[in-house]
């Protein structure tokens, strides 16, 4: 494990290892940012799905490519490395990629399955990597995570800059491919700056590669694909597994917690609070690529300057942001220090607000398609309050809680996604007419997204207020 000596060394405070770790979680969410961002449109242009169907589609499909993320976090802590487990995740997303350049209507479901098994595997352990370059209570921890969720948003910045325009007017494939390419750019430089890792492990990565677990852990990922590709075409059986899986997971959470004794204990119980009150923010996230990218599609005025915007690319405002306001944030927390839950308080409000903006539209737009502003400041306040809740997250997860544990909790934390994946398909569903044969208008459109934004900001608004009323005694246990 590196020393805070070692670290002090490099030029910006954050050892080489940290940087490898950085590039290739860039790469990865480079390569997943950019099918996202295109996915629910795929479905309803390319293969026919209505609004809500492909809504539905792809709750399950995003609740299983987070919802899993504690396996890959226990593999990588208990039973391959973390490295090796990073490295057969990357492999298997990049395989799964060129499945979906590939797909027809009967294989689609297996290339998104090879995304949630690829994922599972990876998306825990770069973090955990990342907080064994720490010590415990070491307040640069805050910063090198959110400087490492900044890799998070590079990469999808650039990837859905691209990715939309591509496949507006070339091809779907070709933009799938451009996502297999970027993630083994990724891999590529894993591999060749890999030595900087030496002294960074986890667990099983201090040991030979163990030939036989891995052909487990290999055989394993194919039968769950398998398995995987035959669910997601079935919302409601995914759903029920969603509830099952996130119950079980949370209660062995609790049941960790409560073997604990004392400060640990209650730390884990905070932890616990805080990883519940992010689910609701991610449902609002989950909006980005749904209902907000289709009411960009037909109440918004996407000629600018005579450059038609693909509806899509609105959702690089979101990493665009937290680009910008990632080193602002990182001077802040050095010059005005603050809780993890006076940061999740300030984040949920943000949340609640870039919906209500959204509710104003109606009352301005008289033909029913509003100015492109409109998304601007929705995907500003929603992209701070992102960065404050779910970049934090992971530090939080790494400092409230057992460093012995800090992959399986890490992916406990992702179960806010998980949840929030069926619960944001039933709220993006709400957007669209109970008759699917009815066509709205542009003004009876904007009506019903401004009516369902409106409810999503006042509901969001209202757990932040109570987030606020229970902080003193949140920040009370954590101290």
């Amino acid at each position: 494990m590196e020393t805070a000596l070692t670290r002090a060394n490099q030029p910006t405070g954050l050892s080489k290892a940290f940087w490898v770790v950085w590039a290739v979680e860039l790469w990865e969410r480079f390569g997943y940012y950019g099918v996202s961002s295109i996915l629910a449109l795929y479905f309803v242009n390319k293969l026919g799905y209505s609004e809500s169907q492909s809504f539905y589609v792809f709750g399950s499909f995003s609740a299983f490519v987070y919802g899993f993320v504690w396996i890959g976090g226990w593999i990588g802590d208990k039973y391959l490395g973390a490295k090796r487990t990073l490295v057969l995740g990357a492999v298997i997303l990049t395989c799964s990629y060129v499945g979906l350049a590939l797909a027809s209507h009967a294989t689609i479901f297996y290339a998104l399955a090879g995304i949630v098994v690829g994922n599972s595997l990876f998306k825990a352990n770069p973090s955990s990597l990342i907080s064994k370059m720490f010590a415990k209570g070491d307040t640069a921890l805050d910063g090198a995570m959110t400087l490492y969720y900044m890799a998070v948003n590079v990469g999808s910045m650039i990837s859905i800059a691209i990715t939309p325009v591509i496949a507006e007017n070339y091809s779907w494939a070709l933009a799938f491919w451009l996502c297999a390419f970027g993630l083994g750019i990724g891999l590529s430089n894993f591999f060749l700056y890999k030595r900087f890792l030496g002294s960074v492990n986890v667990g099983p990565d201090q040991s030979p590669l163990n030939l036989k677990r891995l052909g487990i852990v290999i055989i394993g990922s194919l039968l769950s694909v398998a398995v995987i590709a035959q669910l997601l075409s079935h919302t409601i059986i995914c759903n029920w597994i969603v509830y099952i899986v996130v119950t079980g997971a949370l209660l062995y959470f609790l049941k960790l917690a409560f073997v604990l004794k004392g400060t640990e204990r209650t730390r884990m119980l905070v932890a616990f609070v805080l990883i519940l009150q992010a689910v609701l923010f991610f449902v609002l996230y989950n909006q980005m690529p749904t209902s907000l990218t289709f009411f960009a599609v037909h109440n918004i005025n996407n000629q600018i300057f005579g450059w038609s915007i693909p509806p899509a690319e609105y959702q690089v405002l979101n990493p665009l942001v937290i680009v910008i306001m990632s080193p602002l944030l990182v001077w802040l927390y050095r010059k005005f220090p603050a809780t993890h839950v006076t940061k999740f308080c300030i984040g949920m409000s943000l949340g609640a607000l870039a919906f209500l903006v959204l509710a104003l539209p109606q009352y301005t737009a008289t033909d029913g398609l509003a100015s492109p502003l409109w998304m601007v400041y929705s995907y500003f306040f929603q992209s701070v309050g992102e960065l404050l809740i779910s970049g934090l997250g992971l530090a939080m997860v790494a400092e409230l809680c057992p460093e012995d544990m800090s992959g399986f909790v890490m992916g406990v934390w992702f179960l806010t996604s998980m949840l929030s994946g069926p619960i944001g398909a039933w709220v993006g569903a709400l957007t669209t007419p109970p008759d699917t044969n009815v066509q709205l208008t542009t003004v009876a459109s904007m009506q019903l997204y401004g009516n369902v934004f409106f409810k999503i900001g006042l509901v969001t608004g209202l757990a932040s207020l109570l987030m606020w009323f229970k902080r003193p005694f949140l920040n009370k246990y954590v101290k």
